[in-house]
């Protein structure tokens, strides 16, 4: 693999749709409601500003969710499935229960992202009967990040078996990384005949997520995130606790939510990492922003993802990027251009890539502008979505 760059932008295994785009009634299902907005909620309202009927699913009432896809254009109904649930007769009840709504609905289109929601709405959209239906990978999870744990590699042979059923019916796969891709690929989940396309992730509203100067100050690592041990937050801690221990200036925040994910933390660890002073936790936010315009650099040390899209957030602020050499992470930075790439799981490399910014600290500034000029031309919101759209004939 070349290093020196990222992937390159919507590359497509097949010719493209020639489906005219006549107004449709499109159905988006993911897993968490509010990522319909934060995640979704550009692609929605640009597939609504197309003049199509958009309805937004996932599961659970959220009056929030409901208002901000109103806002959009949209509706929201809600589904029953959990996202983090292993029972299988659980599981079954979601499928029938999305068959029906659909038969219900009749949406043209259906739209599935998250692994609960690829594997069930897409195979209940397929039952249902759905003339159009899409499937959107936006990682691959617990299940597929390395581990030797019997619970970790049963769900990997499960998931990897309802993937492959799921998918078969998909009439496009859209990838936010050329590792899952080929991964996918390799391990059989896709048939060779498929047709696949690789776009860059969720994308960034670079307005929204303006450029901010770094202003002088003791230097600030920030990492946004699920409270899970595969988004390396406890490499992380342990790189704190080595660079505070030699720059006791230097401060290393974490901003995120705990979360029932069988690789969730627990409160108490966190507390503990907190009282010992290794870190300042900040909680949970609505609006990340003041926070990335208060940091330094941005850390995500994370074991896979689609694409991290806290990292694009960070570097349309203009901040530097400190992330892993895995799937999804890698495609974010061009080492030593606008950041550094470790090996996951490696808390003393990690603390030796944070160790140049604190030493080095106008690496900061450069690295940092750089991230602006990357997401400006590569990951802009309304690029990736016009290429989504296009993709998907909706245009």
């Amino acid at each position: 693999r070349d290093r020196r760059r990222p992937d390159r932008a919507a590359k497509q295994d097949d010719k493209k749709p020639n489906r005219a785009a006549a107004p449709k009634r499109i159905v988006v299902i993911g897993g968490f409601a509010p990522s319909l907005i934060s995640f979704r909620g550009d692609l929605i309202a640009a597939m609504a500003s197309a003049g199509h009927e958009v309805i937004g699913c996932a599961p659970g009432e959220d009056p929030e969710v409901a208002k901000g896809l109103q806002a959009r254009g949209a509706r929201y109904v809600p589904v029953a499935f959990d996202r983090s649930g292993t029972n299988p007769l659980a599981d079954l009840s979601s499928l029938l229960g999305l068959r029906r709504l659909f038969l219900q609905l009749k949406p043209d289109v259906v739209l599935a992202y998250t692994a609960k929601a690829v594997i069930y709405g897409a195979g209940a959209a397929q039952l249902a009967g759905v003339p159009h239906v899409f499937a959107m990978i936006t990682g691959l999870g617990y299940a597929f990040i390395e581990g030797r744990e019997l619970k970790r590699r049963i769900l990997r042979q499960v998931t990897t078996m309802l993937y492959r059923a799921s998918l078969a019916g998909c009439e496009t796969i859209l990838f936010q990384n050329q590792d899952d891709l080929e991964d996918f690929r390799r391990a059989g989940i896709v048939a060779a005949g498929k047709k696949l396309i690789r776009v860059d992730g969720s994308g960034v509203d670079t307005a929204h997520y303006a450029f901010s100067p770094i202003v002088p100050q003791p230097p600030t690592f920030l990492l946004i995130a699920r409270l899970l041990r595969d988004k390396g937050i406890v490499e992380y801690v342990e790189a704190a606790r080595r660079l505070r221990a030699e720059y006791p200036q230097a401060r290393f925040r974490l901003l995120g939510p705990l979360d029932p994910n069988p690789a969730g933390l627990t409160a108490d660890a966190v507390e503990r990492w907190r009282a010992e002073g290794a870190i300042e936790y900040l909680g949970e936010a609505a609006d990340v922003r003041p926070h990335l315009r208060d940091c330094t650099v941005y850390v995500l040390p994370s074991y896979r993802e689609g694409m991290p899209r806290t990292v694009l957030e960070a570097m349309a602020t203009g901040r530097a990027i400190v992330t892993t050499d895995v799937p999804g992470c890698r495609a974010t930075v061009v080492e030593g251009d606008n950041g550094l790439l470790v090996p996951p799981r490696d808390a003393g490399a990690l603390a030796e890539a944070m160790r140049r910014f604190i030493t080095r600290p106008e690496l900061a500034i450069v690295m940092g502008a750089r991230s602006r000029k990357v997401a400006e031309e590569r990951f802009d919101v309304h690029r990736v979505n016009a290429a989504m759209l296009e993709a998907m004939g909706l245009v």
